[in-house]
């Protein structure tokens, strides 16, 4: 799976500028939040964000920095869905999601130790994933991107619950963004 595809797909789902006052985000452009954006060097008006300096954005902070090309190499669809994740909810979110799904399917640790869910994918979470994948074969990959997604969808339903002005957001994230 073609990195560029993903990214160019993503910023398509994200659309162009928006500023919702009900988005602790603030205003964003292509999906990319102003703290991002600014954190990454660009100084301008959201409004006026580049696609291309999205697209470098995007590849730098949520697939380069946080190794889903790693991932990619490995199991590619599931990096897609990790790429998606972490655009919507941070890099670390997203690879904590992975490193728990891992933990729990395991088999007790009898696949391989229990990670520390430290949002980090490093040596040790790619190890797992490589043993899970070599243990429960072709449908593995699968597994694992629908426990991201239940993983994902409790988060949402909290984040609902949990301040009201987010349930603008809660159906389509659900629609959008599970599965």
């Amino acid at each position: 799976m073609d990195e560029n595809a993903l990214i160019d797909e993503l910023i398509d789902r994200e659309g162009g500028f928006v500023d919702n006052p009900d988005d602790r985000g603030g205003p964003t452009c292509w999906g990319i939040t102003q703290a991002t954006a600014r954190r990454c060097g660009y100084d301008g008006p959201m409004r006026d964000l580049s696609r291309g300096r999205a697209r470098l954005i995007y590849r730098r902070q949520y697939w380069t920095a946080p190794r889903l090309d790693a991932v990619a190499r490995r199991a590619p669809q599931l990096a897609a869905e990790l790429l998606d994740s972490g655009v919507n909810m941070g890099p670390a979110v997203a690879a904590a999601f992975l490193q728990r799904a891992l933990n729990a399917l395991n088999r007790g640790a009898s696949d391989y130790p229990d990670l520390a869910t430290d949002g980090r994918i490093g040596p040790r979470t790619l190890a797992a994933l490589d043993a899970f994948l070599t243990t429960r074969g072709t449908r593995g990959e699968q597994v694992l991107i629908k426990a991201v997604d239940a993983l994902q969808g409790e988060r949402y339903l909290h984040l609902a619950e949990r301040r009201p002005a987010n349930e603008t957001f809660l159906y389509g994230w659900l629609a959008n963004r599970i599965g």
